[in-house]
C-alpha cells in the first residue's frame, strides 16, 4: 500500500464527517476541480447532457453511489475499462472539495 493511500485511508473518517459542514470554498474548489478535470466527458453542472454519452452526469452520482463512498475510490485512483478516461489519484484535500461539490448537486 503506497504511503499517500495510507494517509488517505487513516483521514478518510475526517474528511466523510466534513462533509456535513462543507464550506462554501470547498465546494468552489471542487467545482474549479471537476470543471477543470472531468467535463470534456461528464456533464458536471445541475443542468446539461454529458458530453461523452456513457459518462454519467455527475448530478446524479448520488442515485447510483453514497457520495461519501467515492472518497475512497478517489484516493486510490480512479480507474476505468475504457482508454479515455484519465487515471486521477486525488490528495485528501482535493477529495475533500470534489465529494463537497458532489453532495451540493444533491440539493
Amino acid at each position: 500500500m503506497s504511503l499517500r493511500l495510507a494517509l488517505s485511508m487513516l483521514f478518510l473518517p475526517c474528511l466523510m464527517g466534513s462533509l456535513a459542514a462543507a464550506t462554501e470554498g470547498q465546494v468552489q474548489r471542487g467545482k474549479t476541480f471537476v470543471g477543470a478535470n472531468c467535463a470534456s466527458c461528464h456533464a458536471v453542472g445541475r443542468i446539461g447532457a454529458s458530453p461523452l454519452g456513457i459518462a454519467p452526469a455527475f448530478r446524479d452520482l448520488h442515485t447510483r453511489y453514497p457520495v461519501e463512498d467515492l472518497g475512497e475510490a478517489l484516493a486510490e485512483g480512479i480507474t476505468t475499462g475504457h482508454p479515455t478516461m484519465p487515471q486521477f489519484q486525488l490528495e485528501p484535500d482535493q477529495i475533500t472539495d470534489v465529494l463537497a461539490y458532489l453532495k451540493s448537486l444533491e440539493r
